[in-house]
């Protein structure tokens, strides 16, 4: 993962064990304090709330634990890799777009964050600056070619 994306896996556990865990935990105790647990809406679904965060809490300290962390700016290369951001050109339409190869936990299409993992990154990796790339998409083969790489 990108050292971005490990900074924003760690806000989203800070916020996890010191937002939302202590909110959960005062629900529970306001739906104890009713009474009768087995017919109590409010316990139910604090608990199965606990339950979703807990598990989040977990997952996410098993992805920084396991993480290999990348600094794209401290990469050089003239081929594509793993951090690379990548201006194309769609050689049919001549249309420019640009993305970054990412983790899978980063990957957001609407910031034009790709999976290093998807068919576009996958088919991008190991390419040059003037090399063309065909991509197998859902509404068929688009050909790209590779404008400009660089290491943000």
């Amino acid at each position: 993962m990108t050292v971005e994306g490990k900074r924003l896996l760690e806000e989203e556990l800070k916020n996890l064990t010191q937002v939302e865990r202590p909110k959960i935990i005062a629900a529970i105790e306001h739906a104890r304090s009713l009474g009768d647990l087995s017919e109590n809406a409010d316990y139910s679904a604090a608990k199965e709330r606990q339950g979703f965060i807990e598990g989040r809490i977990q997952e996410i300290n098993g992805k920084i634990a396991r993480a290999q962390v990348i600094d794209p700016s401290t990469l050089q290369s003239d081929k594509v890799v793993f951090g690379a951001t990548v201006q194309l050109e769609e050689e049919e339409s001549g249309n420019s777009i640009t993305y970054k190869i990412v983790g899978q936990d980063e990957a957001d299409i609407k910031k034009n964050k790709i999976s290093i993992t998807s068919p576009l990154a996958r088919s991008l990796i190991g390419k040059k600056e003037g090399d063309e790339v065909e991509v197998n998409a859902p509404k068929g083969k688009i050909n790209y070619s590779v404008v400009k790489i660089r290491y943000l």
